[in-house]
């Protein structure tokens, strides 16, 4: 059979025509089979959907789907009557295009190098320092020279609106082209220099290629996500060109704002302590400087400060020599000295050791293998002195003779004032601090607020006790979260920790501490504390240094300190400052940030009691389309201050948004339609209102000095022209 195939297939004609038609039945065949496995293959795609792992529905939205991500506001934070510490804003930077490929028809767009010159002159005439000018023509030279498409201007970050639009007003009048700019989110912070270091600060991050504020430091990083909100998201569809459809958003996701945090600082006592606390930081050129006023029936923290500082917008201070990031009143610990004696008295007191009478001599005494000695040893000591005269004049003898008494007592009494614990206040790197040793000499010694170590806080929670007749209150320094979508609030409650020490022996403690600025011959701050006719209960201390395992012994090698409670009887207010190592000091430096900032207090205690019982807060409407005259009448009626910019008959912007909560006596700014603007009289007026002015006049507002205006460029009356305000602020209202 195989034979006969093999013969049959021998006898075959081989011809060219046999052979195209054997080539056509293979390729018709071949055809046939790859169109019935493409329709095969296609039927699986269109069924299942996928192109092995890839997804053509994913892809398709992909092609014709375009999302935009809707970044949230990040809380505003507040002082304790709603002025404006740190908000969002909007900054630019700017870049210059150069490739000369860039143009709008025969119109040409990009930076010539015909125009360099004047657009360097243009940056730095309205940057000021911020840009150099050769740095300018330097990056534009580059660019040009290495066929750059476009070069980013050295240092041209964080510009503002106004100048953004001050420089390109600039290049219009200058007929040249060629400088954009990016626009970024920012943090501003009006105030300057304001607590810097509790509120902190917040900068931009890049997480794929999406810029947005992080907290770096204090509030602003404690509560970074409180205040970031969750950002939102636009979907839309595209067209062939990837450009989005006009009416075509599919599904909106909507952000949500973060939280706005009102803070128990008052702007009124904090700018006022910072303007002190600078006369007090360049006289004493002391290695830190520190101050902290509270409520005392609270414990609210009503304004608080460091030296060194620095501006959290321009971050200006942080490269002088000394600087810490550290926020001193919770990340450093220290040895108190004798403000710690107020304790020490009080816990005798309980103890039924303490006989303000009874005489002890003074100046020295041997205690195990140490010498115990009284600050007036070197200069003749007072000799016999009396308990009470032991804490007026500081005596380190008396409360060691105090400390032997109480036995176990007076360590026990060191845990329930808070000390080696910590108050558990959120901020970043807060220390616990540390107990004396256990052993007869140090446990001696912490008595008078030596060998052992606290932070300021610590301290702070502890004064409590005393000022708030035994009950003992965590520090605060926020009042409540407001949601500022739906108005929702969380409020931080006071919080009791303790009541270390009865009230008896607490008001007690405050009466004899008067004689610390009321005895003449015992008091160690005689005269140098006086706030009106109040009576001020005090004490200070000069506590040792130790370094290196030994105590310094230069003539400044200490931390100078000072507590106030006033009025004695009843404590409204408590202040703590501290400085260390001074390079000057004369015994003034303290009291000259005390005795000004205290009076301060008190009359706006004064004010704001009278407040009360008068009024509460009030709501702002809206007043754009409405005549001057009635929409002053209104503001006026709600016992607000209308002050009204133009000559025109219908309101077109205000200062204050609609149903803005505002005290009673505060100024609300009303913009007219009129053709001529007149500058009213700002005397007097803080940098917040008057940055409010600037914003509504769209003019950018400069100042010389801290403080309240007591200097316009603009004279009271005459028209606002220009682009620019300035002032000149005083530190004294």
């Amino acid at each position: 059979m195989i034979q006969k195939i093999k013969k049959k297939m021998t006898n075959q004609k081989l011809s060219t025509k046999n052979n195209r038609k054997k080539v056509g039945i293979i390729l018709f065949t071949t055809s046939i089979g790859l169109f019935f496995l493409f329709v095969a293959r296609l039927t699986y795609i269109v069924t299942v959907g996928k192109v092995g792992d890839v997804s053509l529905e994913s892809k398709t939205k992909a092609l014709y789907e375009g999302s935009q991500v809707v970044k949230a506001k990040r809380g505003t934070i507040y002082d304790r009557n709603g002025v404006v510490i740190a908000e969002d804003a909007t900054s630019y930077s700017v870049y210059a295009i150069l490739d000369d490929s860039y143009k709008s028809g025969e119109k040409k767009l990009y930076a010539q190098k015909k125009d360099f010159k004047e657009l360097a002159n243009i940056l730095t005439g309205v940057l000021g320092n911020k840009v150099s000018k050769n740095k300018v023509l330097e990056i534009l030279e580059y660019g040009r020279d290495n066929n750059k498409f476009q070069v980013d201007i050295p240092n041209g970050k964080n510009i503002t609106l106004q100048q953004k639009q001050e420089i390109e007003a600039k290049m219009e009048a200058a007929e040249v082209k060629g400088l954009y700019f990016n626009e970024h989110p920012s943090r501003i912070y009006p105030n300057g220099i304001f607590s810097s270091h509790l509120i902190g600060y917040a900068d931009i991050q890049v997480e794929d290629g999406v810029e947005s504020l992080q907290g770096r430091l204090g509030l602003e990083a404690v509560y970074d996500d409180v205040l970031s909100g969750k950002d939102g998201e636009i979907i839309f569809q595209k067209d062939n060109y990837q450009n989005p459809l006009p009416g075509t958003v599919a599904e909106t996701i909507p952000a949500e704002n973060g939280q706005d945090i009102y803070t128990t600082l008052d702007s009124r006592l904090q700018s006022y302590l910072e303007t002190l606390m600078d006369e007090a930081f360049e006289k004493s050129e002391a290695q830190y400087l520190t101050a902290v006023l509270v409520k005392s029936k609270t414990n609210e923290i009503v304004s608080l400060s460091q030296r060194p500082t620095f501006e959290p917008e321009t971050k200006d201070g942080t490269d002088k020599e000394g600087f810490l990031w550290q926020n001193l009143f919770v990340e450093e610990t220290y040895e108190p000295g004798s403000t710690m004696k107020i304790l020490t008295v009080s816990t005798a007191m309980d103890q039924g050791v303490f006989d303000p009478n009874e005489k002890f001599e003074s100046g020295k005494m041997t205690l195990i293998d140490t010498d115990i000695r009284d600050w007036d040893i070197g200069t003749g000591s007072r000799g016999y002195i009396t308990m009470r005269q032991a804490l007026s004049w500081s005596s380190n003898v008396g409360m060691v003779k105090l400390e032997q008494r109480m036995e176990d007592a007076w360590q026990e009494s060191l845990l329930n004032f808070g000390f080696g614990q910590s108050t558990n206040s959120k901020l970043y790197g807060e220390e616990k601090g540390q107990l004396p040793e256990k052993n007869i000499v140090s446990e001696a010694m912490s008595s008078f607020g030596q060998a052992i170590a606290v932070t300021q806080f610590q301290m702070l929670q502890a004064f409590s006790a005393i000022s708030n007749d035994g009950e003992m209150l965590k520090p605060s320094f926020i009042k409540r979260f407001v949601n500022p979508v739906t108005g929702e609030e969380t409020r931080v409650e006071t919080e009791t920790t303790g009541h270390p020490v009865t009230a008896s022996s607490a008001q007690q403690v405050r009466q004899y501490m008067r004689d610390v600025v009321e005895s003449q011959d015992y008091g160690t701050a005689y005269g140098l504390y006086t706030v009106d006719n109040y009576a001020i209960a005090a004490k200070t201390g000069t506590a040792q240094i130790a370094e290196g395992g030994r105590y310094l012994t230069g003539e400044y090698d200490n931390i100078y300190s000072t507590v106030l409670m006033l009025p004695a009887e009843d404590p409204e207010y408590t202040l703590y400052i501290t400085m260390k190592k001074p390079k000057n000091y004369d015994g003034l430096i303290i009291p000259g940030i005390a005795n000004p900032l205290l009076k301060r207090a008190m009359d706006l205690h004064a004010v704001d009691m009278a407040d009360e019982t008068q009024s509460s807060k009030v709501q702002v409407s809206d007043y754009r389309n409405l005549t001057p005259t009635v929409a002053s009448a209104d503001l006026e009626n709600k016992g607000l201050v209308p002050i009204v910019i133009g000559d025109g008959d219908k309101v077109v912007a205000q200062s204050s948004a609609d149903q803005a909560s505002l005290l009673p006596g505060e100024k609300v700014i009303l913009l007219t339609n009129g053709t001529t603007l007149q500058m009213p009289d700002v005397t007097g007026w803080s940098k917040a209102y008057l940055l409010k002015l600037a914003k509504l006049l769209s003019m950018t507002a400069t100042f010389t000095g801290e403080g309240y205006a007591v200097e316009q460029s603009i004279d009271v009356g005459a028209e606002i022209t220009g682009e620019k305000l300035h002032f000149v602020l005083n530190k004294e209202n």
